[in-house]
């Protein structure tokens, strides 16, 4: 009877949820984020954009305010970006990747140094947008080259930051986790320090637009790392995501204890996306650490994807029968070449290549019976519209015993939306204020 039930229109018909989930529904959403507005409308600067693209292009054109993109470029790729063609968007993005990268290293080549560096950040940005499309141009082939210039022009742009960024390796099970590590000024004094911790797809320029810059300007140094699943850890050391993510944050907390300019009893821990998920956990376990930040909030990452498949999967899902669930996943996804890449895209961080496998490692992302044991004060940011995780934010907060915050973001000031990404100065300040009265007193 389940199998006759669980046929191909049906799962469809319930797979445009999973699709709505695993890009974005701009459109469409009616969201109840914990205290900001419910009720979000299509903005007039992405009307004409697909769901997969409106959001993404905002994240780029919110990174402007950090130099790391311009409002021109983004504009030209928004014309390419209506023609909902992913290999159109991968070309145009490379493509100005590609020049801004010939200009920026040979403004390098003549002594420029400043232009140099604001260009290859930008080249950055650009590569790594383009990584955003190529499994749904089917060219998944052609994600990691993507990558790896992205990452070349940022290590460039690093090297002419002032003072210079100090590329680090921090011992980590047998190897070492890359990360990067910034200070204010060329002195070794003993500083605040925060840990910029990414979630399931972004890259270091995130970390960077998204609090390192603002914690730089505010006098903090900045430890952004690749984490198991996350950039170099992911295509070069091939590690992938965990649960238990204090395994992977009490390394890093001991090799700041290593640093004479970092302050032991002044460092912080931010995560942003999935990383509202990884930073609480790890608060759980790791007392060294004196406050964090999810952005948002993240209780458990399995809950909205097993709402969107059919009840009868779930119950597969349940019951252990792999095989039957990939299969009716396998005949689902055929249907909807966008859901088979974005499946792609989502699964290659968790290291696993089975439907079943993928759905059943997120069962244990879960916050329940441990956001209880933190103990340091935690901010979690409430954006209105919340995408991938709504409700969570207000979820969390209500899980946390100890000091905690709970900061709203809405359409009236732009700054709604998974992340704030169209409002990275509103953001950065809401959240450095908190900290601030913290670590400054």
């Amino acid at each position: 009877m389940l199998r006759d039930s669980l046929n191909r229109r049906h799962f469809i018909k319930r797979g445009g949820g999973l699709l709505a989930l695993l890009s974005i529904n701009l459109a469409s959403a009616q969201i109840k984020p914990g205290t900001s507005s419910s009720t979000f409308k299509t903005p007039p600067l992405v009307a004409g954009l697909t769901n997969d693209s409106a959001y993404k292009w905002l994240a780029v054109l919110g990174m402007t305010q950090y130099r790391c993109a311009d409002i021109g470029e983004c504009l030209l790729i928004r014309q390419v970006l209506e023609q909902n063609d992913p290999q159109a968007a991968v070309n145009a993005y490379a493509t100005l990747a590609t020049r801004l990268e010939q200009v920026g290293r040979a403004s390098l080549a003549a002594g420029h140094r400043i232009s140099a560096r604001d260009t290859l950040l930008r080249a950055a940005t650009y590569f790594f947008a383009s990584t955003y499309y190529v499994d749904a141009a089917q060219q998944p082939q052609n994600f990691r080259p993507l990558w790896e210039r992205h990452r070349a022009c940022f290590d460039t742009a690093a090297s002419l930051f002032n003072p210079v960024v100090e590329q680090v390796r921090i011992p980590f099970e047998g190897t070492s986790l890359p990360g990067y590590f910034l200070r204010p000024n060329s002195t070794s004094q003993r500083r605040p320090t925060l840990i910029l911790n990414n979630g399931s797809d972004g890259s270091v320029l995130d970390m960077w637009t998204n609090g390192g810059a603002s914690a730089i300007e505010r006098g903090y140094n900045i430890l952004i790392f690749d984490g198991p699943g996350q950039g170099a850890a992911l295509w070069r050391q091939g590690l992938y995501f965990r649960p238990n993510w204090e395994t992977v944050v009490t390394p890093v907390v001991d090799y700041l204890l290593t640093r004479p300019d970092v302050d032991p009893r002044r460092i912080a821990l931010q995560g942003i996306s999935q990383g509202g998920y990884w930073v609480p956990r790890a608060l759980a376990f790791e007392s060294r650490i004196a406050a964090g930040i999810a952005d948002p909030g993240v209780t458990d990452v399995s809950n909205n994807a097993e709402a969107t498949i059919p009840a009868e999967l779930t119950q597969l899902l349940n019951a252990g029968q792999k095989d039957l669930f990939d299969r009716y996943m396998t005949q689902g996804v055929a249907e909807s070449p966008k859901t088979a890449a974005l499946l792609a895209f989502r699964m290659r961080p968790y290291g696993v290549t089975s439907y079943y496998d993928f759905f059943k490692q997120m069962q244990s992302y879960s916050l329940n019976g441990i956001a209880e044991k933190i103990r340091c004060p935690l901010l979690i940011t409430d954006p209105a519209a919340e995408q991938f995780f709504p409700g969570q934010s207000k979820q969390l907060y209500d899980q946390v015993k100890g000091p905690k915050q709970l900061v709203g973001f809405s359409a009236q000031d732009g700054s709604d939306l998974h992340c704030e990404v169209q409002a990275l100065a509103i953001r950065n300040q809401r959240v450095f204020d908190w900290l601030d009265s913290l670590f400054f007193k």
